[in-house]
């Protein structure tokens, strides 16, 4: 196997091992000129979509970097059981013949874990593919329509980091409803997520509910192969492209994307998933709540939120906020745990974090609305 940088390179985009992931991306990179995230912000909540732009990927503090790498050093064997967890489910349910189709960006380690953790349990070694799914637009179907053809017999797993309030879920059973309207109806072709964490109780394949802090969520492009979020713009993305995507090649020797899968991999055996927890796990039966609309609502009511996409809930979504949108406050649940990367971005960036009663998830980030500025 093969990593960016070695003396034959693969054709394949990204940072990552040629054989853990294929995306079916387009390289822009020379296409799209970064922002920063005020320009951003003020476009996005002009009218602008989101994924018409990029943000400027700033190299995180030395002290910043110091809190992902305990934090991975704290959660590694943690992380490593949920991902163990999410793939003795998916395999329960789709069996040996399937591919794993992650969401670029954040869905992308996810999805190198659960391969390779099939890999080492069961000398599988499942395909993998990363994606575009872009909220407001849908997947892309380029690339749903690629690996349907290259994999006609086989059964699809979607699969993401963690679930906020649930907007990819919608947004994939929505997608998936329209592809099979436009195309006809394909038997291996599923809008079930899996995703490592679910704290706000919105899919069936999970790992834990517990919203506890996946480390690739406190970086960007460093952790997730070098590859920007994905791209949707008429201009550059042609009707037969699949959505598009920048290459960092800047940042290769700021590069963790592969240092992380390792660290998660060794983990692997230094635990077994008993037979009888996956056993008596029935995806029929399992509960999908929506619990964390309930902590939503309130913040919605309390602080007079005037959209729902300012609120960003969850470990994952508030350090997406304070990276890439410009944050009003961050609202802390008292039993909070293992947000110090957090607590340490809102103090960098004079953030101010308030106390607030949460019940599904530890943490809240609140998007500042830019009206009359």
């Amino acid at each position: 196997m093969k990593r960016k940088g070695d003396k034959e390179l693969s054709n394949n985009l990204g940072s990552y091992m040629e054989d853990d992931v294929i995306f079916l991306l387009k390289d822009i990179s020379e296409k799209v000129v970064e922002k920063s995230n005020i320009e951003r912000e003020r476009a996005i909540q002009s009218g602008t979509h989101y994924s018409e732009m990029l943000p400027i990927e700033y190299s995180p503090s030395e002290k910043y970097l110091e809190i992902f790498h305990s934090s991975l050093k704290q959660f590694s064997t943690k992380l490593a059981i949920a991902v163990a967890l999410t793939a003795e489910k998916i395999l329960k349910i789709k069996g040996e013949n399937t591919v794993i189709v992650s969401l670029a960006r954040a869905g992308t380690p996810a999805g190198v874990l659960i391969k390779r953790y099939v890999k080492y349990k069961y000398s599988l070694n499942l395909n993998h593919y990363s994606i575009s799914i872009i909220r407001g637009k849908g997947i892309d179907e380029n690339a749903v329509k690629y690996i349907l053809k290259k994999h006609p017999n086989s059964c699809i797993q979607f699969v993401d980091g963690w679930t906020g309030k649930g907007a990819i879920t919608k947004e994939l059973t929505e997608a998936v409803c329209e592809f099979k309207t436009k195309y006809g109806e394909y038997a291996n072709l599923h809008s079930d997520l899996a995703v490592l964490a679910d704290p706000g109780h919105t899919v069936k394949i999970y790992g834990t509910r517990e919203d506890f802090l996946i480390p690739n969520a406190c970086l960007n492009s460093t952790i997730s192969g070098l590859l920007s979020r994905t791209v949707h713009r008429m201009d550059i993305i042609n009707k037969n492209d699949f959505h598009g995507v920048k290459y960092y090649k800047e940042l290769e020797k700021e590069d963790l994307s592969n240092y992380y899968i390792d660290i998660i991999e060794k983990e692997f055996s230094n635990f077994d998933i008993e037979r009888n927890v996956i056993e008596k796990f029935d995806f029929d039966k399992e509960v999908v709540d929506w619990e964390g609309m309930k902590d939503i609502k309130n913040i919605e009511r309390d602080f007079d939120i005037e959209s729902i996409h300012f609120i960003k809930p969850g470990i994952g979504e508030t350090t997406r906020v304070l990276l890439r949108r410009i944050p009003w406050k961050i609202l802390v649940a008292k039993n909070a745990k293992n947000i110090d990367h957090v607590l340490q971005l809102a103090k960098e960036k004079g953030i101010p974090v308030e106390e607030y009663p949460l019940n599904a998830y530890y943490c809240c980030g609140i998007v500042k609305s830019l009206k009359g500025e």
